[in-house]
């Protein structure tokens, strides 16, 4: 059984930086995806950033040049850099996990994972 556990939350002023993480467990093969979805309050979740088993990210127009997926497969641990943080990106970030390789049109649909955490909040202050 796929688990994911996130950790890493906070609150920061305008223009700081934090660093997600997400502990993996469980993936029945060495095809994945992973991912990161925000869910800011009263507002639908939506994908930010995502990578699969072979290191391909994506990532929503919104944090490109300020937020950076990574993995470490040693460690199992995805992580999710993110800088020049604005109140906007205020939300539960929730990290959720796939046992194959999405498409790439795929990668930020939370419908196309079956595995979720239960989330780290960030809370960004102007």
């Amino acid at each position: 059984q796929v688990q994911v556990v996130e950790s890493g939350g906070g609150s920061v002023q305008a223009g700081g930086s934090l660093r997600l993480s997400c502990a993996v467990s469980g993936l029945p093969s060495r095809f994945y995806t992973m991912g990161w979805f925000p869910q800011p309050p009263m507002k639908e979740r939506a994908g930010v950033a995502a990578i699969d088993s072979d290191g391909e990210t994506a990532y929503a127009d919104s944090v490109k040049g300020r937020f950076t997926v990574s993995k470490d497969n040693a460690e199992n641990t995805l992580y999710l850099e993110m800088n020049s943080l604005k109140p906007e990106d205020t939300a539960m970030y929730y990290c959720a996990a796939r046992d194959l390789k999405l498409w790439a049109g795929y990668r930020l649909e939370s419908t196309k994972y079956n595995t979720w955490g239960e989330g780290t909040q960030v809370t960004v202050s102007s």
